[in-house]
């Protein structure tokens, strides 16, 4: 045998390993939570529909973190502001803290009013429904990370609940107006985020990037940018994340936000003006300015999702506790033990840490380039377009909103150098044929809307074509080859567009089907 034949061997057989281990520490965990379920609830006539639902639960709390929370660091880690590690420490735990601490304390068991749970008056029909909704969002989920594709956690079991609710009470038990809101903001959601990010990027190239002097301007903006972030993160756990703790109204935490804003500032200009003169007048030395900001928004965002998205693997789990311990399915509402959301929230920490890098580097790094600069655009992004859907009364997928960003940032870098290529083109057609490149490069160095940084690129690529040669046609073709390159990968764009158009469907077909097989197993 060769060598390189033994090492492929031996990286498949690590890879493998590595596998069975993530399995298998999933597998411990579901046993764990099993054995809990079983010894703490052993008193109950039907306690292994609670198991059941407690394993289905521990199972969707996983594929939420595995899928789901790669939103949160992925642009962190893109821009290698964090390691890979870091972040799913951090994410981790502020996952986890978010759930706990400020979780929903109470939870309406239909998501989103999808189905009305009056309709359902038989305990058992209720169980099923709800394990059905479970096993077929979290079916769909595992599906989606295996594919490399972040979707909606909150669409998914929005889907599944009412797949089993109308597998279990027919077409009529859906509020369709309810479902068309959630259909308006698969576009309205990406779009927003999308369009608020690039203009927060633009805003910062036309402030810091295009000038002369980047570091100076830096001096005067970072600050202004960082403070305007601590103002929406402020109010976006204000309004989101300690709900459960403490109720506060939209002026109330726009007021807190404005004093954490101006606080931050205080404190952020003074140590943005003591590092810039160690750092370098470019592009390169501005984005260190961003690293600890970037940080800070990976572990606020984890903390808002694990508040908001624990409801998603422990709702309906909640409402199974509920009827089978008090025998009423026709509540709207449930509180949920402690108990119950630390199976959330050790579920999406465990789904994370063992599942969550591919989709982590799918956020980061394979859809676009990202710096720190562009992934600070994102985040800032993302609290912005929440606090405003969430004003608005709009229900929107925190997926959908940091991924439109991570889209809106890469399709600006596109179009600004889209305009690039037309000014070089405008450019060289006056020149064809001039044996003296100097002339050419002073033209284009008159050229005032060709920002600094993009100028120096495109005289590179021009000098790449030879001093002293004649720009050809040829030449001419190659170099609008370059400046058409596209900076967004279409293949990312068409498979998670596709994934978000059919998780709705998908999650209800499969929940349904689920449903039935319950049903059908239970029934003498």
């Amino acid at each position: 045998m060769k060598l390189r034949d033994f090492v492929k061997i031996e990286n498949a057989a690590d890879l493998s390993r590595t596998e069975v281990g993530r399995l298998g520490t999933a597998i411990l965990f579901v046993v764990a939570v099993m054995i809990f379920t079983g010894t703490k609830f052993a008193h109950i006539e039907q306690s292994y529909l609670l198991i059941a639902a407690a394993v289905i639960g521990a199972y969707m709390a996983m594929n939420i973190g595995a899928n789901d929370v790669a939103n949160n660091v992925g642009p962190a880690v893109g821009s290698f502001a964090l390691t890979l590690t870091g972040a799913i420490m951090i994410a981790a735990f502020f996952e986890a803290a978010g759930a706990i601490i400020a979780g929903g304390d109470v939870v309406k068991t239909v998501k989103k009013g999808i189905i009305d749970p009056a309709d359902i008056n038989d305990v058992d029909t209720f169980v099923w429904v709800m394990m059905g909704a479970l096993l077929g969002a979290a079916i769909w989920l595992n599906l989606a990370t295996w594919l490399g594709a972040p979707v909606s956690t909150t669409h998914s079991i929005v889907g599944g609940v009412m797949g089993a609710g109308i597998a279990a009470a027919g077409w009529d038990i859906v509020n369709w107006g309810s479902m068309g809101k959630i259909a308006l903001s698969w576009v309205v959601s990406p779009v927003t985020g999308g369009v608020i990010a690039a203009l927060t990027l633009y805003a910062l190239k036309k402030t810091v990037f295009f000038k002369k002097e980047p570091l100076q301007a830096a001096q005067r903006m970072v600050p202004l940018m960082i403070s305007i972030m601590a103002w929406a993160f402020t109010t976006y756990i204000c309004l989101k994340g300690i709900k459960k703790i403490v109720k506060i109204d939209f002026p109330s935490a726009l007021l807190i936000g404005l004093v954490a804003a101006i606080i931050t500032w205080v404190i952020v200009a003074p140590i943005v003006r003591r590092a810039v003169p160690n750092l370098t007048n470019d592009r390169a030395g501005v984005n260190k300015l961003f690293t600890v900001p970037l940080i800070f928004a990976a572990a606020l965002l984890s903390f808002a999702h694990g508040a908001n998205d624990v409801a998603n693997a422990v709702g309906p789990l909640a409402g199974i506790v509920e009827v089978l311990t008090n025998t009423d399915a026709s509540t709207t509402s449930v509180s949920i033990p402690l108990w119950v959301m630390g199976i959330g929230a050790v579920g999406i920490s465990v789904g994370l840490a063992l599942f969550g890098p591919k989709l982590i580097r799918t956020v980061g790094s394979e859809i676009t380039e990202l710096d720190r600069s562009r992934a600070f655009c994102i985040a800032l992004a993302a609290a912005i377009t929440v606090i405003i859907a969430s004003q608005l009364g709009m229900p929107i997928s925190s997926t959908h909103v940091a991924l439109g960003a991570v889209f809106g940032v890469g399709f600006l870098r596109e179009f600004i150098e889209q305009r690039m290529h037309t000014v070089v083109e405008n450019v060289l057609h006056q020149h064809d044929g001039e044996p003296d490149f100097e002339k050419v490069e002073a033209v284009l160095r008159d050229f005032e809307n060709a920002p600094p940084e993009d100028k120096a690129e495109m005289l590179a690529r021009i000098k790449k074509m030879g001093a002293e040669s004649v720009i050809t046609k040829a030449q001419r073709k190659e170099l609008a080859s370059a400046l058409k390159r596209q900076l967004v990968k279409r293949s990312s764009l068409f498979k998670i567009v596709s994934a978000w158009i059919i998780t709705v469907p998908i999650a209800a077909f499969l929940a349904a089907l689920f449903f039935y097989a319950l049903r059908g197993m239970m029934l003498p």
